[in-house]
Formats: structure tokens, sequence, C-alpha cells
């Protein structure tokens, strides 16, 4: 199938079918936060609506990138998240990239975001519901990223058909340089585990769909059958 890959750059117009992937580190960490019991995110546009929104609802939690800052609840990494219990919450996420690109399609028909620990239902799901060329929306450095480019490529493989092999673009996803200033510990809120966290395929069991919900953008997990899971990567 001839799917799309694009920056956020170069969107121009609002696709059917949109996935939006941020690797490094967004949407593992949601897929993280989706593990520990929050039951939404609501996508930020900015730190400041992100606090805005967390002070206006009581209970409500809010996370950004870089370093702790007052106010924010926790930060980017899923090595710091997954000792966390938020059973119920909800989480208001702002990052660098991911939030960016989700929002900036939140008008198209379907929206997922994605990631390597959630790509296979990611395909499963795109496949359950027929649909036709996808919008990989590659957030990292404009559309640059290796790790998200390879990540969107494994997905569309597997939209197109089972028995693709992840070691080739698990490969790709850590000779990035995402991960290579990761490692280095070159990112603020940064945990030694955060790489690994990033690169295991298929951690989780659900995909994640973002909708408009009011005024708001709300990425909820979405439960896909366990049909062709591989071993884990």
């Amino acid at each position: 199938m001839d799917h799309h890959f694009v920056g956020i750059p170069e969107l121009t117009d609002v696709p059917r079918v949109a996935v939006v992937i941020d690797v490094m580190r967004a949407f593992t960490v949601a897929a993280w936060a989706f593990s520990r019991g929050v039951e939404k995110i609501v996508l930020a546009s900015t730190e400041r609506e992100a606090l805005e929104l967390k002070e206006s609802r009581p209970g409500w939690l809010a996370l950004k990138d870089g370093a702790p800052a007052a106010g924010f609840d926790a930060v980017n990494s899923p090595g710091l998240l997954r000792s966390a219990e938020f059973a119920g919450r909800t989480l208001v996420q702002k990052t660098t990239a991911g939030t960016v690109g989700a929002l900036a399609v939140a008008d198209a028909p379907l929206v997922l975001c994605a990631s390597f620990v959630v790509a296979g239902p990611t395909a499963r799901f795109l496949r359950s519901q027929e649909a036709g060329p996808v919008t990989f929306v590659v957030t990292g450095e404009d559309g640059r990223a290796d790790e998200d480019l390879a990540c969107a490529e494994y997905i569309g493989r597997r939209v197109d058909g089972d028995g693709v092999d992840a070691a080739p673009y698990v490969h790709r996803a850590r000779s990035s340089r995402a991960a290579a200033e990761l490692a280095a510990g070159l990112r603020s809120g940064y945990h030694p585990d955060d790489v690994g966290l990033c690169l295991e395929v298929d951690r989780f069991p659900f995909a994640m769909a973002a909708r408009q919900e009011g005024p708001l953008t709300v990425l909820r997990p979405v439960a896909v059958p366990d049909s062709d899971r591989p071993g884990r990567s």
C-alpha cells in the first residue's frame, strides 16, 4: 500500500488516516502511562496550557519534556515513569515533538499515536479498520529522525502483511542520533533504561487513538485482538 511519510512541517492537508510517531520518547511514555493506570491523556500545545488544565481539573496530573519543574508531576521518561501508580488519573502531556505532531493532525477522522512498544497493535487496528493509505507523521527532526522513520516504516509493513522482522528497524532506531543522545545522558529528564525501553517491540497490547472531546485532544488506549503478536525484540 502506498503509505506517506512526512514531517510536521510538510503537513499541508488534513489526512484521512494519520499515525503520529514519537519513539524517543513521547508515545513510549504515553503507552507506559496507560500501563500504569492512566485513564486518558490530554495533549497540550504549551507548558502553560498543560499547567492551566491541571490546575482547573482536580486530580489531573501534568507531564513535560526536560528536567522536573514546578507544577509538573512527571517528566518524559519511560524509565522514570514505569514505577508510578496512576490508576484512574488523567495526564496532561506536552512534549517537543510528539504532542505537536498529534495536534497538527487532530482534525483527521482517524489519528493514532505510536512507537515501537505498540507497533503491532497499531498495525492490526489499522487493518481492522480497513484503513487506506496511511499518513505517518515522523515527528523528530522535522521528519528526518531515523528512530521515528524506522518505526513508521515497520508499522507500514505490518499493516500490509505479517511476518515482518523487527530487528533491522530496531537496529536503525538504536543507531539514531536520539538514541545516542539519550544513552549519553544529553537530554534532561533521563533514565539509563530509556533507550532500551523505547526499543521494546509490542510491549503493550493496545493501540492509542487521539480524538476530539469538546475543545480537548484526548489520547486513549484501544484494545486490539492479539492475533499475530510476535515475540518481543
